[in-house]
């Protein structure tokens, strides 16, 4: 079966998929694709951090790390309006279908690949807010070097919240990311996931 972290899956880009969710109270018709992680509905782990995760402050620089069909970046969206809101993704369907929902849902998002989602966060100073249900399923070594690569982009008083299943490695992640400098504490545990708050080295 076709991993949803590849760059162009092979999977049919004309089959989309209809996904109705409610994100901020707003009740939404998006999209979804074969191809793109939890393509046909809200997954489980993303539904925890929706709603077990604080408030987002009403301005700053905002990610959603590994946007998918964009859930948490347009919840961002809707939730802090005059917040600059970036989502990254390395597969180009989920950049498409996560402008193609922003738009459906009124927001204002910057959708883009690493590179450019990267220089754009550098350019503005770095990012108060980091939210993601990251692609554990990389691999391990993978998934450091990714955390490792955004997590230093963490403004003083920034956070970033990651859900991961239990059963996944979460524990053994806050370990790590402890020990490499970034404080991290869970929020919650619940339905086999723990969610994490992760504050700047």
């Amino acid at each position: 079966m076709e991993q949803y972290f590849t760059n162009q899956p092979a999977a049919n880009a004309t089959e989309r998929t209809k996904i109705t969710v409610s994100l901020a109270g707003k009740e939404l018709n998006l999209e979804g694709a074969e191809g793109v992680f939890s393509a046909r509905h809200l997954d489980k782990a993303t539904a925890i951090l929706l709603a077990g995760a604080p408030t987002p402050p009403a301005t700053g620089t905002f990610l959603d790390l590994g946007c998918g069909w964009g859930p948490l970046a347009i919840t961002l969206g809707l939730l802090s309006p005059s917040a600059q809101v970036l989502a990254v993704d390395v597969n180009e369907r989920a950049r498409d279908l996560t402008r193609t929902n922003a738009q459906r849902a009124g927001v204002s998002l910057q959708v883009g690949g690493p590179e450019e989602i990267l220089a754009t966060a550098k350019a503005g100073g770095g990012l108060d807010l980091i939210w993601s249900n990251p692609p554990v399923r990389i691999g391990k070594k993978a998934l450091q070097e990714l955390l490792l690569t955004w997590l230093p982009l963490l403004k003083p008083g920034g956070e970033a919240i990651l859900v991961m299943g239990k059963n996944l490695g979460a524990d053994s992640l806050q370990k790590w990311l402890c020990t490499q400098g970034f404080p991290t504490r869970r929020l919650a545990s619940k339905k086999g996931f723990r969610l994490l708050a992760v504050s700047p080295a």
